[in-house]
């Protein structure tokens, strides 16, 4: 069966004691789901990485860095490197997230070789993609997410997808206010996604989980998760304290797992 993505990243909060007790606490509340059903991830702040690892075992959470440069060394000064990020065993580069494209300036094509240099370095690669609230008012959703991805992936190694997962996180959904996409809105573009993964990769873009963020909480998860293109939630806030998300993984799992049974 399938398995179920869901995680978090924790942005610029929690110091590292923080992070630690959350994570603790997380493995302890959901060590009765079997990870061969889901796949649960989170992503720290950096200074918290190098506790993170030791706190917990990667086997039930996998970890992350929400940032990378794509050279393996060299003068860039406040970057961090992928041998640095190797020395910690992580599992996952968090690449384009909308707060860096839109504070922080990064282009399609800078997150393309940093998408590159987490596969060659034998990370997966999440990789963001969204729209803005003025791309989606001038109907240029599909066009904007097409464009992400083409050049997003550009040059990446069919033979090397499963090292890939794409969270689609609309900018005008994040964040303290951001609104939620409607489960139908997010469907659908989750098809244009793999539509285009599609066109690229052929069938073996099959193996690419697309995952859904954007204000995700316990009220909308449910009705989330059941959407047909849907592989998983790429949650914020929400998941913050473990017994909140852990009540979300109760939830939405079960859903999940009759879903997939049901496309048997």
């Amino acid at each position: 069966m399938k398995k179920l993505f869901i995680g978090t990243n924790l942005k610029m909060f929690k110091n590292i004691e923080q992070t630690v007790s959350f994570l603790r606490d997380l493995q302890e509340r959901t060590k009765g789901v079997p990870r061969s059903e889901m796949c649960l991830f989170v992503i720290p702040s950096y200074t918290a990485l190098e506790s993170a690892t030791k706190s917990v075992s990667q086997d039930s959470i996998k970890l992350g860095a929400q940032n990378m440069h794509w050279e393996s060394q060299g003068p860039f000064t406040g970057e961090i490197s992928p041998l640095m990020l190797k020395e910690l065993h992580l599992d996952i580069i968090e690449v384009g997230h909308s707060e860096r494209r839109q504070l922080l300036g990064e282009t399609d094509y800078g997150v393309n070789k940093k998408v590159l240099s987490a596969c060659a370095h034998g990370f997966t690669a999440l990789l963001c993609v969204g729209e803005t609230g003025e791309q989606k008012d001038a109907g240029l959703s599909e066009e904007t997410l097409a464009t992400q991805l083409k050049i997003g992936l550009l040059k990446f190694p069919p033979d090397q997808l499963d090292k890939v997962w794409i969270a689609y996180e609309p900018a005008w959904a994040i964040g303290a206010t951001g609104i939620p996409a409607s489960p139908e809105y997010a469907n659908a573009m989750h098809k244009v996604i793999k539509q285009t993964l599609k066109k690229t990769f052929g069938d073996r873009a099959d193996t690419i989980p697309v995952l859904y963020g954007g204000s995700v909480n316990y009220e909308n998860s449910s009705s989330l998760i059941v959407q047909e293109a849907i592989d998983g939630l790429f949650i914020g806030r929400a998941a913050w304290e473990a017994e909140a998300f852990t009540k979300i993984i109760d939830q939405v799992l079960p859903l999940w797992k009759t879903k997939i049974l049901a496309k048997v």
